[in-house]
């Protein structure tokens, strides 16, 4: 059996297909045997009034299509266009690596899979809006 192993402590919550599922009072594991199924952990979730950067802007359109509230279309264009921004700011090779991968993640339908190379590059960005201004 393949698929996606969840390690949920206890009351944690996780969103599958637009569902929130709250674990019990004790550690868990799910195995997700469907493929290509929308899964986010609440706790690793941006909220709206965390929506402030431009790194976190592109991460929350990828969180909308995991929840099920953005067109997976509509997004990828939303997605494309906000990656090619920040890929014309974020030019060091690590960054681009993580832009590409989140690019050819999105162009595949891969939308976990963009969120998480972009998720990737959140560390960064808060480096470089907190560097002094020269």
């Amino acid at each position: 059996m393949s698929g996606l192993v969840l390690k949920l402590g206890p009351k944690e919550r996780v969103l599958i297909n637009g569902a929130v599922i709250e674990n019990g009072d004790r550690r868990s594991r799910l195995s997700i045997v469907t493929p290509n199924a929308n899964i986010l952990r609440l706790r690793d979730a941006i909220h709206p009034e965390e929506v402030n950067t431009p790194v976190r802007r592109v991460c929350y359109v990828a969180q909308l299509v995991l929840s099920g509230d953005a067109d997976p279309d509509e997004a990828q264009h939303q997605l494309l266009r906000g990656i090619e921004q920040l890929s014309q700011v974020l030019t060091d090779h690590d960054s681009r690596s993580y832009l590409t991968a989140a690019t050819d993640a999105v162009l595949d339908g891969q939308v976990y899979q963009a969120l998480k190379a972009l998720r990737a590059l959140l560390p960064r960005e808060e480096r470089l809006m907190a560097a002094p201004v020269q």
